[in-house]
C-alpha cells in the first residue's frame, strides 16, 4: 500500500529516488537501505521498489519483528525502462486506496462492481503446508471468512475473481452454484536453488453471471 499511495501522490519523486538507488548500488548499500525505513512517503516506497528490485529472487518477507530481511540476490538493474510511474499516478488519480480488513471491503460491493482478490496461500500445492507472506499469518479461517464475503459479493451480482492454491479444501470453499475454476500452471523461482525450482498449479476461481 505504501508504494501504491507513494506513486499516487509523488511518482517524480520516486523516480528520481530509484535513479539515486541505481548509482550507489551494491552491497553496503542495498543492506544500509534494509536496515533503515524513512519517514517520508516516497523516500519509503522507493525502498521498497529497490529492494522488490534487487534482493534474492524478488522475495517479500519479514521476521517476527515486521522488518524486511531478504537477503541482496544477482540483479542490478534498479531502474527500468517499462518504468511509467507518472502515467500510473495518473490512473489512480480516482482511487480510494486504503489499508485494513478485506471483509468490509468487499461487503460494499455492488452489482457490476469487479472485485479480485488474490489471498496469502494458506496450503501450499497438494500439501497441508503453510505459506507465511508477512508477519501475521492469514489462517484457515481467514480462507474462510474469505471465501463466504466472496460469495456473498457474488449473489449480489459483483464481478468476483480469486486466485489461489489448487488443492481439495479451497476448492470446497467456492460452491459451485456461484463460482467456475480454471486450473493454471505457475513456474515459481522462488527457491535457494534452481533445481528444485518447478512448476505449480493454481487456481483462479471466476463468479457465474448471474441470470
Amino acid at each position: 500500500m505504501t508504494v501504491y499511495r507513494g506513486i499516487q501522490q509523488d511518482p517524480q519523486a520516486i523516480q528520481l529516488l530509484l535513479e539515486k538507488h541505481h548509482l550507489n548500488h551494491n552491497k553496503e548499500h542495498y543492506y544500509e537501505v534494509r536496515q533503515r525505513v524513512p519517514s517520508l512517503l516516497a523516500d519509503r516506497a522507493a525502498r521498497i521498489i529497490y529492494l522488490n528490485r534487487t534482493c534474492f529472487n524478488g522475495i517479500y518477507r519479514v521476521n517476527q519483528r515486521g522488518e524486511f530481511n531478504v537477503p541482496i540476490g544477482n540483479r542490478t538493474r534498479v531502474v527500468r525502462d517499462t518504468d511509467n510511474f507518472p502515467g500510473v499516478s495518473e490512473l489512480l488519480a480516482g482511487a480510494e486506496l486504503r489499508h485494513g480488513d478485506f471483509e468490509p471491503l468487499v461487503d460494499e460491493a455492488q452489482p457490476g462492481d469487479l472485485v479480485f482478490l488474490d489471498p496469502p496461500y494458506t496450503v501450499r500445492h497438494n500439501s497441508n503446508g503453510f505459506i507465511k507472506y508477512n508477519e501475521q499469518l492469514f489462517s484457515w479461517d481467514d480462507q474462510e471468512r474469505l471465501a463466504k464475503a466472496a460469495t456473498r459479493a457474488a449473489e449480489r451480482g459483483a464481478h468476483v475473481i480469486v486466485t489461489n492454491a489448487n488443492h481439495d479444501t479451497v476448492r470446497k470453499l467456492y460452491p459451485t452454484r456461484a463460482f467456475r475454476s480454471r486450473r493454471v500452471s505457475r513456474f515459481s523461482s522462488i527457491s535457494a536453488s534452481s533445481e528444485s525450482r518447478q512448476h505449480f498449479e493454481e487456481l483462479i476461481i471466476i463468479s457465474k453471471q448471474k441470470r
